[in-house]
């Protein structure tokens, strides 16, 4: 029990906490060392495609549309594609209003990575962005992507993604800035040590020539994508001044829904990519991959149950530091159901929403993987509705 105890905690620690201080003190190391890397001068702007795949998206494409209109980027370097597959709202009749966009739309839905697909063989530019139909880039977001493909051996660039805080925000709105706040910081250092491990499909880049066709019965085809291109020995990096806001999902209900899917997604990506797992071939990338993703999508969650059995036993037979971990864990899942209780609320200190927040999103990749086994996660997936901001 003392060896599952202290294996169960060191998972948990190292997963949430530990890779956080290693990688930063590597990176700081890297600055000493190299000194810190600045993003390279723009020489010419490219031609670029940005592509959205929408599904009945009415109520967000034309803000969506109007908002890349008016992105800072020469108007000749610069095509717009978007894709309806499978909408039967009002969507495509919005898009037709604005001469600037190239639709692309058919009436079978076969789910979002097929559309892509299908549309990919359209694009003529080096440089194709990808980004979510329901949500806003800021003004320079393409200057600050492009630039970095002045470097040869960057074969993308991710995003950031953004969730807007708002007054009216409750466990899943506060659980989930907190959350994506905590990943950019990682996402940042990832970048910064060697390689971005998995883009976020709100918004990212590829160079065009680097992308291939991804089977469509992939679920989280943007995290894919950009780790079969980081396995070719190209780049990933980061951008934080290119970033997608978005609202958070309108309640904890909608965020498991969402959460669920891309936890069954990510233990579907660690069975296709098993390779990167050899340390030996891919070095220090396996090893951003192994502690970053597989550890969250695999050991952690597993971790946490056996962590709270095995101190249960220990602090049962023995009196001491057993007794201190067990009672902070009973802590922890007391403010679990608080935040439970509670998650419909309006308060003003939203902290105490992330206990919760974290339990569920652990408590997610238990239901993923039933829904991967089972074979009840397809690619064809219901949308997590979202907070609209008034």
């Amino acid at each position: 029990m003392e060896i599952l105890f202290w294996l169960a905690l060191a998972v948990v620690v190292y997963t949430y906490l530990g890779y956080g201080f290693l990688l930063f003190g590597l990176v700081k190391l890297k600055r000493m060392i190299k000194g810190k890397s600045s993003p390279p001068t723009i020489t010419e702007y490219p031609e670029v495609t940005l592509v959205v795949a929408a599904y009945n998206e009415e109520d967000f494409i034309r803000e969506k549309i109007e908002n890349s209109l008016t992105l800072d980027y020469p108007a000749d370097k610069i095509n717009f594609l978007f894709v309806t597959d499978g909408s039967d709202d009002e969507t495509m009749d919005i898009i037709r209003e604005y001469p600037e966009i190239t639709l692309y739309h058919k009436p079978e839905r076969a789910g979002k990575i097929a559309a892509v697909n299908r549309i990919m063989p359209y694009v003529t530019s080096p440089i194709t962005i990808f980004s979510d139909a329901n949500t806003i880039l800021n003004t320079d977001v393409i200057k600050n992507i492009v630039r970095h493909y002045e470097d040869k051996n960057v074969g993308g660039v991710a995003g950031e993604k953004r969730i807007l805080k708002l007054d009216s925000d409750n466990a899943s709105g506060a659980g989930e800035g907190f959350y994506w706040r905590y990943e950019s910081t990682l996402k940042k250092w990832d970048s910064e040590l060697n390689s971005v491990i998995g883009a976020a499909g709100e918004l990212f880049s590829v160079r065009t020539e680097l992308y291939e066709t991804v089977n469509t019965n992939i679920l989280i085809e943007d995290f894919y994508m950009s780790l079969k291109i980081a396995m070719q020995g190209y780049r990933f990096v980061y951008e934080p001044d290119a970033y997608a806001c978005e609202t958070a999902s309108v309640n904890v209900k909608e965020e498991l829904k969402r959460k669920v899917r891309i936890s069954a997604g990510g233990l579907q990506a660690i069975m296709l990519l098993y390779p990167l797992l050899n340390i030996f071939k891919f070095g220090i990338l396996s090893f951003q991959y192994m502690s970053h993703r597989a550890m969250r999508w695999t050991l952690a969650p597993i971790s946490m149950g056996l962590l709270f059995i095995s101190n249960f036993w220990l602090a049962w037979h023995y009196q001491g530091f057993y007794d201190w971990v067990f009672g902070a864990q009973l802590l922890f899942y007391a403010l679990v159901l608080i935040g439970k209780s509670i998650e419909d609320s309006k308060i003003r200190y939203k902290v105490f929403f992330i206990p919760y927040y974290f339990f569920m999103m652990n408590y997610s990749v238990l239901l993923g993987l039933v829904r991967l086994v089972k074979g009840k996660q397809t690619v064809i997936w219901e949308k997590a509705e979202r907070r609209v901001n008034t």
